[in-house]
């Protein structure tokens, strides 16, 4: 089956126009008068730029220390690891799994994914198309889900200040994963899905 672009159809990003015979040469909306691209310019760079800047901030932001405790004469530094471990001995075992699963687990498994799927269209593989599809629709619905621990961290920060006994403050892992986050929702943005059944198609 000949995909779209094949048989001269394109869409336009903004207005959403169909354009019949597009094999003429298409520059701008009849509509909207906006630029028109077969596929998004330079997608699969920019997918690969972002993804890259999240893997190496990975690191850090699960080495270096998220937070700081101060108790009376008491100061304690965790990192994201140490963290989920305290909280587990505290028997808060299901904050800690929501902060392992949103901090550690999600994040990673993101990146694995969209790493995947862009080497699949990088490398033009012809079979797992659909499944890469979905898994790309998987990436972009977990991302809303991505900032949770910063949510649950938040709580924590706001119920440890109202108690007056402790300060809490953040450290530079929680702006390092912040950025992996934004970096990685930004990522799977900017690629162009279509280019994933372009490469099971071997349009492109």
């Amino acid at each position: 089956m000949k995909s779209a672009l094949k048989q001269g159809y394109l869409s336009c990003r903004h207005c959403h126009k169909l354009i019949v015979n597009s094999h003429a040469e298409v520059h701008t909306c009849p509509r909207c008068n906006s630029k028109i691209h077969p596929r998004i310019p330079q997608s699969l760079r920019m997918s690969w730029a972002l993804l890259l800047t999240g893997f190496f901030l990975y690191i850090p932001a699960n080495v270096l220390p998220i937070m700081t405790l101060k108790k009376m004469w008491v100061l304690r530094t965790d990192t994201i690891m140490s963290g989920i471990i305290n909280l587990y001995n505290i028997d808060m075992a299901p904050i800690a799994a929501i902060v392992f699963i949103a901090s550690v687990f999600v994040p990673l498994l993101k990146m694995v994914a969209l790493a995947y799927i862009l080497l699949a269209i990088q490398f033009k593989w012809q079979k797992g198309v659909l499944l890469r599809s979905k898994m790309y629709r998987m990436v972009e619905f977990i991302g809303r889900w991505s900032m949770l621990d910063i949510f649950v961290i938040s709580i924590l920060l706001a119920i440890v200040k109202f108690g007056n006994v402790a300060s809490v403050n953040l450290e530079p892992a929680a702006l390092l994963f912040e950025l992996v986050v934004i970096l990685t929702m930004l990522a799977a943005l900017c690629l162009d899905s279509r280019l994933i059944w372009d490469s099971g198609n071997d349009s492109y």
